[in-house]
């Protein structure tokens, strides 16, 4: 393989295998391996049309027949927040936020743990350990943080950081455009804090300190339960088949 052809991508799909969201369809995924020698421009131009980084995999849905996946991102610089955020918000006001280096802890490890076998334990990442774990926050060949969120205890202020409660942890990709939110977890006995919720409105006001126009949410589909929360951040962004459009502001929420 030459120089010239290792800059560029090569990409390959997954074997069928059924969809975790829509129930009697089969997924499969187009996907590419993300490395060093890729130019950072090609991997930033893969992450802002559309593909979700895992690890050193770019990935994008290639259904036959099916184009329910749907990349949604918020313009954070328009973004208010509806009553119910602005009571989440109030509801976590003793959590502080500190980004971080991709560095696992085994502290944060306990926190995934707890939040998978709550939340998702018949999900993919059921049997994760610790280096699993650690692979999925190391392996990244672009710019990537974790947020950590700790609550504040009462008379802490000269408390150490680390020794806070550790209630919820963000993992994302800084991006040219904006702030990829590739995976975040907190802890489920807090269950009715809207922790998910905090963490989105956390990084969009984020976004905006930084002078980041988005916050990428992933894929949303339309009639999953699991992914209806993405439609409350508004305005937002779809991509459709040759650009983002922006989504209809009325659309409804569901319950």
């Amino acid at each position: 393989m030459t120089e010239q052809q290792k800059k560029f991508p090569e990409f390959y799909v997954t074997a069928p295998q059924p969809c975790p969201y829509l129930p009697g369809k089969l997924e499969r995924k187009l996907f590419t391996h993300l490395t060093h020698d890729k130019p950072p421009e090609l991997v930033d131009r893969l992450l802002t049309t559309g593909f979700r980084r895992s690890q050193n995999i770019a990935y994008v849905p290639y259904c036959e027949g099916c184009q329910a996946c749907v990349s949604v991102r918020v313009l954070a610089n328009e973004f208010e927040p509806d009553r119910s955020m602005r009571r989440t918000w109030k509801r976590n006001s003793r959590l502080v936020a500190q980004r971080t280096a991709p560095t696992p802890t085994m502290e944060q490890f306990r926190l995934f743990r707890a939040y998978i076998d709550a939340r998702h334990s018949d999900g993919g990442m059921a049997d994760m350990t610790m280096l699993d774990y650690r692979m999925m926050v190391e392996d990244t060949v672009i710019e990537t943080f974790l947020t950590e969120y700790r609550e504040k205890p009462e008379g802490a202020e000269n408390l150490d950081f680390e020794s806070w409660p550790l209630k919820a942890v963000a993992l994302c990709d800084r991006l040219t455009d904006g702030i990829s939110m590739v995976y975040s977890f907190y802890d489920p006995d807090d269950g009715d804090a809207g922790l998910g919720t905090y963490m989105i409105l956390e990084h969009l006001a984020f976004a905006r300190r930084i002078g980041l126009p988005h916050v990428y949410l992933g894929y949303w589909i339309e009639g999953s339960r699991k992914m209806a929360y993405k439609t409350r951040f508004k305005p937002q962004e779809r991509l459709g088949p040759d650009r983002w459009e922006r989504a209809p502001e009325e659309e409804d929420i569901p319950d």
